[in-house]
């Protein structure tokens, strides 16, 4: 990855996530999770072993939190 292409890519996570706490709350989620993809990518094309495990963790930390039950839906099973 040249130079050029990981600051971009670096800046658009960055872009992504900080815009995520912005968004309606019903969608945050997503927002944290496209960032978070960004960042793996970015840390993929840099060769960082922390950007991208934080990352991995911070995407399922959303996607888990995104599709679990909520705890009234779990009562009604």
């Amino acid at each position: 990855m040249t130079h050029l292409a990981s600051e971009s890519l670096g800046w658009a996570a960055t872009g992504v996530f900080v815009a995520s706490y912005f968004v309606h709350p019903a969608r945050m989620r997503a927002a944290q999770m496209l960032g978070a993809l960004l960042w793996l990518a970015y840390g993929v094309g840099i060769g960082s072993s922390p950007v991208i495990v934080a990352n991995v963790l911070v995407f399922s930390a959303a996607a888990w939190t995104t599709f679990r039950k909520a705890p009234a839906e779990r009562r009604s099973l």
